[in-house]
């Protein structure tokens, strides 16, 4: 039976309830049959200060995981080469030929799709799912949305109810001394206290 998979990457600098509320709010939509993290080594279309070890987000990604139910592949933080999703989505769909991949993204990145490494074949590999930071962003999205009609993107926009946290906040607010739990899981503030993360 052909399996609906999504795919959520980032560089979970640390995962936080953002991140796991834009899962939710999409699984309640599409209905996924499985979730996959894919934690990013370096990423290739961004500077990440401050960025922990990679071996840290993907221990903290399978704790936040873990209470839902998703998985979590280092796939991306293993490979010797630059972390482009189309080769991650390549690798997907060879382990799951007969499977539907939904890639997830914020708007950020949503608008930039085309400038990523291979987009077109991105696009044959994936359905491409996000949503905006506010609903005045809706409209910018979907024309962008048409734009990436014209290169076979089949894109899934939806106006949920956005959580506004970040991992620069949790960083900031966590190297400030103050509680972090209404943004993070308490199996990752339990992970950074014990590893001491982000404290310089």
């Amino acid at each position: 039976m052909m399996q609906k998979i999504a795919i959520l990457g980032g560089t979970f600098n640390p995962i936080h309830n953002g991140h796991l509320h834009l899962i939710k709010r999409f699984s309640e939509k599409i209905g996924f049959d499985r979730v996959i993290l894919i934690p990013t080594k370096v990423p290739t279309h961004k500077g990440e200060e401050h960025l922990a070890d990679a071996v840290h987000r993907v221990r903290m990604c399978r704790l936040a995981a873990k209470e839902f139910g998703y998985e979590v592949s280092d796939m991306e933080v293993q490979r010797e080469t630059p972390s482009y999703t189309v080769l991650t989505l390549e690798a997907l769909k060879h382990k799951f030929p007969n499977d539907m991949l939904y890639f997830i993204t914020g708007e950020d990145m949503f608008l930039s799709l085309l400038t990523w490494n291979d987009p077109d074949r991105i696009f044959q590999l994936a359905t491409i799912c996000s949503a905006p930071r506010s609903i005045e962003g809706m409209g910018k999205m979907e024309q962008y949305a048409q734009i990436l009609k014209t290169h076979g993107a089949n894109t899934i926009l939806a106006n949920i109810d956005f959580l506004p946290i970040s991992s620069t906040l949790v960083r900031t607010v966590w190297k400030n001394g103050e509680d972090i739990s209404d943004l993070v899981p308490a199996a990752v503030v339990n992970y950074m206290k014990q590893y001491d993360l982000y404290k310089e």
